[in-house]
């Protein structure tokens, strides 16, 4: 999921292919171009605008918490785009929910929108076709952050340039005209879209409008510009007309496979859009701010003070009575247990939620918290670890995205003292604090800020282990059906194979960059 196991390959592995690496095209002469700001007339613009200036300083926020109703959104902005279209992911699968936005992103540009699409190249295997056909298109730019040199054999970039390759763009964001834009945990690909076979992830976006868009364009403006963006023309194949044409007739045929039956239902029934551009959404109109990291940590040149977690801290402000956190990988360290730790001790209740070792997706990543979690228990920190598989408790289905049976938790959020939240891409782990690049939204919002207490206080106790220390300090899983409480003494659900791989990987020293 996140190449741990290809980055351990390139920290294990002695550097005997060196020679095998070339180097990277130059950027010397890339397009410039930047957000388009006189978007006003358009029919978002003036559906906005309006509303944007009897708010003044403040944001609106919608939540995306459906997983099927988050595909619809992206796609009808798509459509309602006139000017631009400002599109940044980690993640872009090669499946139904990635095929068919991608077709949506060549009708905008056929219609005369603007699209710059910037990817990370570390989940790109498998597009480079469909990125250089659609970079053909005289109204379409893509861009790869980070990439590999070795197209086939991505694997050989870890020889020689690991420090670069193990960074990444985490930032998701997908902006129409200047004037909308969707920030959360959302990848793009069934998974994270209620779909075909892939089992859900559980996440969260935010849909926003009004200043905070023009600080997510800035951003976007400054990851394009950046010295790790590099245009496809200069790393891919040269791609034929025949190839864009395969990807049009493609998406034909996918929107009529009976696989696409939900998303043409979620399309169907959303009219978020029409309500959008009819001025009938309802808003909550607040303090919204955007962090991001300078897209310089993307190769290692960003101050340590300007990195998103120390501005979080910042942001955030110190909390006095309790704070939320939700991670689906969750690797504290010593210094991350010491300091909810202190927040314990001066009386804060803190809770967190993160995957179980059943519902994780990286094992690898389990074994950075695992290892911790009985420090965490002896501070006073409430741990609750997501169950895998079963279907989702309502209060989740309502607010983290669970519209099926849930899988794996992958919504990233933080609440204080129930008056403000962070949703974006940050996770709580070394990886999001000092490799990956990363963004989101600090809302102050009681509403947001106590509609996630409320999910925490009522659906976890059916939807998560609760995890404590019994007899002895050992630890234990609570899990309650129904009336009874069910308790295992080992993490529930797992082989002893796999425990005994997880112990054994919390010995290495590869907490660093998990």
């Amino acid at each position: 999921m996140r190449g741990f196991w290809a980055q351990l390959l390139g920290i294990v592995l002695p550097g005997t292919l060196l020679a095998a690496c070339s180097g990277l095209p130059p950027l010397a002469d890339r397009t410039e171009s930047r957000a388009l700001h006189d978007t006003e007339d358009t029919p978002l613009g003036q559906a906005i605008a309006p509303l944007a200036r009897a708010h003044p300083g403040r944001s609106g926020v919608v939540a995306l918490a459906d997983a099927q109703g988050a595909f619809a959104a992206r796609m009808l902005l798509a459509a309602a785009a006139q000017r631009t279209l400002d599109v940044q992911y980690y993640i872009w699968r090669s499946d139904l929910s990635g095929t068919l936005l991608l077709a949506a992103l060549h009708r905008a540009a056929e219609r005369g929108v603007r699209v710059r699409l910037l990817l990370d190249d570390n989940n790109t295997a498998g597009l480079d076709p469909l990125l250089a056909a659609l970079n053909l298109h005289p109204n379409i730019e893509v861009r790869l952050f980070n990439p590999f040199v070795h197209r086939r054999l991505r694997w050989l970039g870890y020889f020689g340039d690991f420090a670069r390759l193990n960074r990444r763009m985490h930032n998701k964001s997908f902006t129409a005209d200047n004037q909308a834009s969707i920030v959360g945990g959302r990848n793009v690909g069934d998974e994270y879209f209620g779909t075909g076979d892939a089992p859900l992830f559980v996440d969260l976006d935010m849909l926003a409008v009004g200043p905070v868009v023009r600080d997510v364009s800035s951003d976007f403006d400054r990851y394009w510009a950046s010295a790790s963006a590099y245009p496809v023309d200069r790393l891919l194949p040269a791609a034929a007309d025949a190839d864009l044409a395969h990807l049009v007739e493609r998406a034909a045929r996918i929107e009529d496979e009976p696989a696409a039956a939900d998303y043409r239902r979620a399309l169907a029934r959303s009219d978020f859009v029409r309500r959008m551009l009819a001025g009938e959404l309802a808003y909550e109109w607040v303090p919204v701010r955007m962090v991001s990291d300078d897209p310089a940590k993307g190769l290692g040149h960003a101050a340590p003070e300007v990195l998103i977690g120390q501005r979080l801290k910042e942001v955030l402000g110190t909390a006095a009575r309790e704070v939320q956190l939700v991670s689906p990988y969750f690797v504290p360290t010593a210094a991350g247990v010491e300091a909810l730790a202190a927040l314990a001790r001066q009386g804060v209740k803190v809770t967190v939620l993160t995957n179980s070792l059943a519902a994780n997706d990286v094992a690898v990543v389990h074994a950075g918290y695992a290892k911790r979690r009985k420090a965490l228990l002896e501070a006073g920190v409430a741990l609750y670890e997501m169950m895998p598989g079963s279907e989702a408790h309502p209060g989740v289905a309502g607010r983290l995205g669970a519209s099926r049976s849930a899988a794996s938790l992958h919504a990233k959020t933080f609440g204080v003292d129930r008056v403000r939240v962070f949703v974006g891409s940050f996770n709580f782990d070394p990886r999001s604090a000092r490799l990956n690049t990363e963004m989101g939204f600090v809302i102050e919002s009681q509403t947001l800020a106590q509609g996630l207490a409320d999910t925490m206080a009522d659906a976890m106790p059916q939807r998560a282990y609760e995890v404590r220390l019994g007899a002895g300090g050992a630890l234990q899983w609570l899990e309650r059906q129904g009336d009874s409480v069910v308790i295992h003494d080992t993490d529930p659900h797992t082989s002893a194979g796999l425990r005994l791989a997880v112990w054994f990987l919390s010995l290495l020293p590869i907490e660093w960059m998990l």
